[in-house]
């Protein structure tokens, strides 16, 4: 493909986040992007949520701040939540809660869930996905070296799966690989084309 085209021609999609990995990934698609600032809002979660509404809820809260949209724009917003044990992993507040996070995620599967939502002037579309993750048992010395190595504090669940984590502590998985990195990005391909 050539630096002008790309796979939906005359569209424009819009990437509202601030996480280098989900710009990376949506780069990848084919589709003429653009990275917007995403607005900071505090993450507050109605008790009545369970599971992937969290996530969903999340997204859609930050596609509410665009209003303005051309005709030709595509909004993509995005968020990712881990849940375990009945309850919902955000990022990590420090060091402690990363270790907290992570010392509870040892040895057990998990639930990586991201909430999408995709609105233009006319429409509006969520969607989640959801991959099952499976660790080892991580000694503290091993979750001590990653946060002191890698500071996972933008990352749900304090842990990135393409990281020495990832390669070291992750058993098995089940769903999207790239939705653990944080974009579900074959679904949000399909979504876009069908938008």
């Amino acid at each position: 493909m050539g630096a002008s085209e790309n796979i939906k021609p005359g569209y424009k999609v819009l990437m509202a986040s601030a996480s280098p990995r989900r710009r990376e990934l949506i780069s990848q698609l084919g589709f003429d992007f653009e990275i917007v600032k995403a607005a900071s809002t505090e993450e507050i979660i109605p008790d009545n949520l369970y599971r992937e509404e969290i996530a969903v809820h999340l997204a859609k809260e930050k596609s509410d701040h665009f209003n303005n949209l051309n005709d030709n724009e595509i909004l993509v917003t995005a968020d990712t939540i881990v849940w375990i044990d009945g309850k919902v992993l955000g990022k990590p507040a420090g060091y402690s809660d990363a270790f907290q996070m992570l010392r509870l995620l040892s040895g057990k599967e998990h639930y990586v869930i991201t909430g999408v939502c995709l609105k233009s002037n006319k429409k509006f579309v969520s969607f989640h996905a959801e991959t099952m993750v499976k660790f080892a048992n991580l000694s503290d010395d091993e979750i001590r070296y990653y946060i002191n190595n890698y500071k996972p504090y933008d990352k749900a669940g304090a842990y990135g799966i393409q990281e020495w984590i990832g390669k070291t502590g992750v058993e098995h998985i089940e769903g999207s690989y790239y939705n653990v990195v944080g974009l579900p990005v074959q679904r949000l391909y399909r979504e876009l084309i069908k938008f």
